[in-house]
């Protein structure tokens, strides 16, 4: 069955959502010289059926990995299985591997929701607008279960990577991970790593998570020619994925570290009772 693809247009850029592979993008560049802002999803890519090959997906309801086989809540542990053939950990949530289905569609904006059962009763919606070169993403959660549970959100989009790619992105510390990608301790930001001033992105894997950031980060592109300004609320922290000798990059704003359901404090989390809600705001404003 061919999935359903939505398309939005400002006059100058072009989004395309498909909303049954994880609400994901698809698709966004600029209409008059067809530059991908997104890494652009191949050709091959909605066959798949996967969110993780498409530009851009939801997290939810939590970012990344998380251990010990679940994670325990005021009154209930919740067990979770591995989601995805690449590691042996749940990551990411359940949203990116469910259809949405669409309550709203015009030619700038989409309203997509979600309801859910796994792991947990939650329902979530996720808003794209367009508006004179700039997307604005909001996602949001509700707890539907019996049994409170902690959430997270993020945003996982996977950018262009050329020799000149840039990053500024302030950040207090990073934490360090074991094999399985779960963090070990946090530490002061290696050179390579220090993005607080515009820094190219390192040769080395990078799959790490920073702290306390402000929300605010610049993802410069001179081989492209443009500039990308992003905003944040919600999110706190941000993941930088950047695989040796790949053509893409990820900056994901999160509201959370990676395991934070086992971190002391649970930070970032937020324990939702039924009929409660989170939510995270996060923009991408053209600066050609």
């Amino acid at each position: 069955m061919t999935s359903q693809i939505l398309t939005l247009e400002d006059g100058l850029t072009r989004l395309t959502l498909s909303p049954h592979i994880g609400a994901s993008i698809l698709d966004w560049r600029l209409i008059a010289s067809g530059q991908p802002l997104l890494r652009h999803s191949r050709a091959d890519a909605l066959d798949s059926g996967s969110a993780n090959q498409l530009a851009c997906y939801p997290l939810v309801p939590w970012s990344n990995r998380i251990g010990g086989g679940g994670f325990e809540g005021p009154d209930h542990w919740f067990a979770l299985e591995p989601n995805s053939p690449a590691g042996s950990l749940p990551i990411h949530g359940s949203g990116w591997q469910q259809p949405w289905h669409v309550r709203e569609h015009s030619n700038r904006h989409a309203c997509l929701q979600l309801d859910s059962t796994i792991p947990f009763a939650y329902s979530a919606q996720l808003l794209y607008t367009l508006n004179d070169g700039q997307l604005h993403i909001e996602l949001s959660v509700t707890h539907q279960d019996e049994h409170a549970a902690w959430h997270g959100l993020g945003l996982h989009p996977y950018l262009p990577r050329t020799a000149n790619t840039r990053l500024q992105a302030s950040a207090a510390q990073v934490w360090l991970c074991d094999t399985q990608g779960l963090p070990t301790e946090c530490v002061s930001l290696p050179p390579e790593w220090d993005f607080c001033q515009s820094n190219g992105l390192p040769q080395t894997r990078l799959d790490n998570c920073f702290t306390q950031w402000d929300g605010s980060a610049l993802i410069s592109q001179p081989d492209l020619g443009y500039t990308l300004e992003c905003h944040a609320t919600g999110a706190p922290y941000y993941l930088v994925y950047c695989p040796p000798g790949e053509d893409f990059f990820c900056f994901e704003p999160v509201s959370h570290p990676v395991n934070a359901h086992h971190l002391p404090g649970h930070p970032g989390l937020k324990l939702l009772h039924k009929g409660q809600s989170a939510n995270l705001t996060v923009s991408f404003k053209l600066v050609p």
